[in-house]
Formats: C-alpha cells, sequence, structure tokens
C-alpha cells in the first residue's frame, strides 16, 4: 500500500510552522495511542503513520529532502545507513580478518559491492543568504559541475558492440587476499581497481569512465529560521559509479549581516534612534521589521537604552516564533537654531529651579535629624 503523504497525515499544511507540526501531532498521538485503544490494529497503525510523519517534519532536513524528492528521499537509508551498508560494513570486518566469503549468507562484503557498483563523490558549495531570507526562508536555483552516465555506452564505459571482461586476476570479486594462515588480509584488486572486471576497449566518449561532465541546475529550498551552517542534501552528489549510490550534496549556508538588526537565538534586536522631545513627552514611531514597517507607541519618559519587546516578529523556532526587541537610543542635537537654543536654556533655567529647591528641601530634612 502506497503510504500517506505526511502533510495529510498530520492534517496540517505545507506551509505549516515547526509549532503547528508539533500540536498536530500531539493530537494524533493522543488520539490513536495503543493504551487508549486497545486490540485496535487500526488505531495502532494511524499511531505510527503519525510518528513517522513527525519524525520527518520536525526535522528541518529530512522536511527539506521530503519537499523535494516525496517518501524517497526520506525512507531510504535508516541513521545515514541502509540495510546493504550495515551488511557491508561487517561483512568487511569479519572477512578481511577471517576470510569468510558468506559471513551474512550473501556472500561478500565489499568486494561484491565493488563489483555492483561504488557510491559517488560528494560536493560542496558555499551559498551566501542575506538576514530576511534566513528568517523568511527562500528557494536558490544553484548550478554544479556534476557528471552523468555517458550516453553513448549508457554508462559502461566500454565502447558500443563490446562489453567490458571479467578481471582475470580476482576472478571478478574485485577483492585479492594476501596473508596465509588464520591471518588473511582483503584488498582491492591491483589490476582492476576494485570492479571486478576490465574495459578492453574503451568508449572513445568517456574514454572508458561511463560518465562525462555535464552542468546542471538545482533548486533548492532553504528553511525558515536557518543560521549559519551546513545544509546536507542526499543523493545531491555525484552518481556512483557502475550503478553505485550517488554520493550528496553539502551545502555550507552563510548569512550576510543585516543593516538595522541581529539575532539572538530567535528573537532580533534593533536600535532605534528617537528625539529627546520623543523620549520625554512620549510618541508613536514607525520602526523596520523584518517583513515591512510597524509602529511603536513609546511611553512618556522613556529613558536611552530602554528596550521594547514587539511579540512574534523575530525569527521562526522550535517552539514558536520569537519576538523584535527595540533598543531607544535618545539622540542629543549637534545643530539647533536660535529659536530651539533659547527654548532648551529657558528649560534649563526650569530644570536649575527644580533641582536648587529639591536640593534646599533635602537639606532642611537632613538638618532636622541632627537637631
Amino acid at each position: 500500500m502506497a503510504k500517506r503523504d505526511y502533510y495529510e497525515v498530520l492534517g496540517v499544511g505545507k506551509t505549516a510552522t515547526a509549532t503547528e507540526i508539533k500540536k498536530a501531532y500531539r493530537k494524533m498521538a493522543i488520539k490513536f495511542h495503543p493504551d487508549k485503544n486497545p486490540g485496535d490494529a487500526s488505531a495502532e497503525e494511524r499511531f505510527k503513520e503519525a510518528a513517522e510523519a513527525y519524525d520527518v517534519l520536525s526535522d528541518a532536513e529530512k522536511r527539506q529532502q521530503y519537499d523535494q524528492f516525496g517518501h524517497a528521499g526520506v525512507n531510504s537509508r535508516i541513521g545515514g545507513f541502509n540495510a546493504s551498508d550495515i551488511q557491508d560494513m561487517f561483512g568487511d570486518i569479519f572477512s578481511g580478518i577471517f576470510g569468510f566469503d558468506n559471513f551474512f549468507g550473501g556472500g561478500g562484503g565489499s568486494g561484491r559491492r565493488r563489483a555492483a557498483g561504488r557510491r559517488g563523490a560528494s560536493l560542496k558549495i558555499d551559498l551566501e543568504i542575506d538576514f530576511r531570507e534566513s528568517a523568511t526562508g527562500c528557494t536558490r536555483t544553484i548550478e554544479l559541475n556534476r557528471h552523468k552516465s555517458c550516453e553513448t555506452c549508457t554508462g559502461s564505459g566500454a565502447k558500443p558492440g563490446s562489453s567490458p571482461v571479467q578481471c582475470t586476476t580476482c576472478g571478478g570479486r574485485g577483492q585479492v587476499v594476501r596473508g596465509h594462515a588464520f591471518i588473511q588480509i582483503r584488498e582491492a584488486c591491483p589490476r582492476c581497481g576494485g570492479e571486478g572486471r576490465m574495459i578492453t576497449d574503451p568508449c572513445t566518449d568517456c574514454s572508458g569512465r561511463g560518465l562525462v561532465d555535464n552542468r546542471e541546475e538545482v533548486t533548492v529550498r532553504i528553511p525558515a529560521g536557518i543560521s549559519d551552517g551546513r545544509m546536507r542534501l542526499r543523493g545531491q552528489g555525484q552518481p556512483g559509479i557502475q550503478g553505485g549510490p550517488a554520493g550528496d550534496l553539502y551545502i555550507d549556508i552563510h548569512v550576510s549581516p543585516d543593516e538595522f538588526f541581529e539575532r539572538n537565538g530567535d528573537d532580533i534586536v534593533c536600535t532605534v534612534p528617537i528625539s529627546f522631545a520623543q523620549a520625554a513627552l512620549g510618541a508613536t514611531i514607525e520602526i523596520p521589521t523584518l517583513t515591512g514597517k510597524a509602529e511603536l507607541a513609546v511611553r512618556r519618559g522613556t529613558q536611552s537604552g530602554q528596550v521594547y519587546r514587539m511579540a512574534r516578529l523575530g525569527f521562526p523556532g522550535e517552539y514558536g516564533q520569537g519576538d523584535l526587541m527595540v533598543r531607544l537610543q535618545v539622540e542629543t542635537p549637534t545643530k539647533l537654531t536660535e529659536r530651539q537654543e533659547e527654548l532648551l536654556r529657558e528649560l534649563a533655567e526650569i530644570e536649575e529651579t527644580a533641582v536648587h529647591s529639591k536640593r534646599k528641601s533635602f537639606l532642611e530634612r537632613m538638618k532636622s535629624l541632627f537637631q
């Protein structure tokens, strides 16, 4: 039976946030938990289906793979290894030490794996995005120098009309054994390079490689809330050799600094200048946000450096949207008109009178304490 779409399983849209996905999964888990539905095989299946969907959609990397390639992009490998990887890994260990060719009952570890095909090389690129793109997410189309199967020889490496022949040194296994008694070491066949076969009449278009150079475009979705770091796209590297799996594409993300904002976890900080009059009397000012502009009500008597919090205007995070922290900086004017200077001097005189009165009152109270 074909797997259902993970978004459909959880009942959310493809633009759902991490919080919405988590909330939907909790609802499903409670509803179909086996303890609440004893003996109900259908409920148990729905519970497992929801858990599988949440495992993928709650992980930014897995979700990105699923959005690009569907179930095939996330289910082909488990924990970084698939079944054949594990068999080959342990097959290499035991066959290399003890010389067992069928330790797992299937015959041969890396010898047969090499003959069947080798994994393609991984690729790495650097990608710079701006601060606001890192907050909202974006899609980029990148160009890769990536090999493709030779059309002339259909990837065999042999000239059309001819075929590769079995290596006579390793008998097609791709490995040779050296050593004696109980100590035997398996290594790649020096004649065929571990392929288990030889091309006696190579294809002229690919020089026997089975691959030709190719430049192609790949569309990459950058998830919202990403910071400097590395993304891994499985199977987007160089194609495998002789039918082997493709390598991976590693994308090193670099977020360029912003003119107005700084990131602090899921919150962002923005410093906004205001005048002395606005700080003293209060005002409504316009401030920049990640998606445009917003208005902020400044209270009377606001001090320089005071921070105002504007909810849910920051980065998306695991536990919801961060906030915008607005730090107000009271600016002292450097150039004054005659009228402005006249008013400030009048204000200074009033303030001096008020301060003198307070100082006199304070001294009188202190004097009364010692009488």
